[in-house]
């Protein structure tokens, strides 16, 4: 249960002073012995517990998922694979699983959403990363505009776009090889961008170590860049940029 909700079941009669007090009391985090899921997360920074799913055993991750929708009513996982969506298939049936963003969630059917968020790729072969980025912001209540392809050996396809970046409250720029769409992005808004470098590219991208080279040296001002390939860390920087331009607008899709 979410605070605001608690206080409200107390106000309209729904529940006792004494059921509050025990839900209040109870320690801030699920203690499972191989896991102790932040429940209290969403209270105190605006969004639950999200799950990194590779590399976590089966018997973990299937319980990490229960819980978690037994607290949440929903649950979001990033990176992965489709052997873990038939596991977790099993104990939630309606999960659902991406194999392009490697995302596996359960989402609530009805969500407010608001303000908007521009997600661009350089190329074909970074959006899984850029769908990464994406689908975190959605989860989290942000609309989001996919602008895919744009990458600046061909920069009409960009121009072509302006209007709808120009007009997001914040952009995500997804890129490898060079990464130089950040740059470009930057010299062209008045809104914050967060830059994403991806492992794409050839021998001397090294993982995209050069991108990420270029992105933290860019001459643009209104830059921000985090780690290689976190789509994630993007979306929720980017969700919480959003919620401050929104002005707490929302609205229920």
């Amino acid at each position: 249960m979410e605070t605001r909700f608690v206080l409200e079941q107390v106000k309209n009669g729904k529940l006792s002073i004494e059921a509050a007090e025990a839900y209040f009391r109870k320690q801030p985090f699920e203690d499972m012995g191989y896991a102790k899921l932040d429940s209290h997360r969403e209270i105190r920074s605006g969004f639950p517990e999200v799950v990194f799913c590779s590399g976590k055993p089966d018997e973990y991750l299937q319980s990490i998922y229960a819980k978690l929708y037994e607290l949440h009513g929903e649950v979001f996982g990033t990176r992965a694979d489709a052997q873990q969506y038939n596991l977790i298939r099993r104990i939630l049936p309606e999960v659902s699983y991406d194999s392009v963003s490697h995302i596996l969630k359960l989402e609530k059917k009805r969500k407010k959403r608001f303000g908007n968020i521009a997600v661009c790729s350089a190329g074909t072969a970074d959006i899984p990363v850029a769908e990464e980025a994406a689908q975190t912001a959605e989860f989290f209540g942000s609309n989001v505009e996919r602008i895919y392809d744009v990458g600046v050996s061909g920069l009409h396809r960009l121009l072509a776009r302006l209007d709808e970046i120009q007009s997001a409250n914040c952009i995500i720029a997804v890129a490898g090889m060079e990464g130089a769409l950040a740059s470009v992005i930057g010299g062209l808004v008045s809104r914050p961008v967060i830059a994403v470098p991806t492992s794409i590219g050839y021998g001397a991208s090294m993982h995209g170590l050069s991108a990420l080279l270029t992105m933290i040296n860019s001459c643009a001002n209104g830059i921000a860049v985090v780690n290689i390939d976190n789509g994630y860390g993007a979306g929720y920087i980017a969700t919480q940029i959003n919620r401050l331009g929104s002005d707490g607008r929302q609205e229920v899709t």
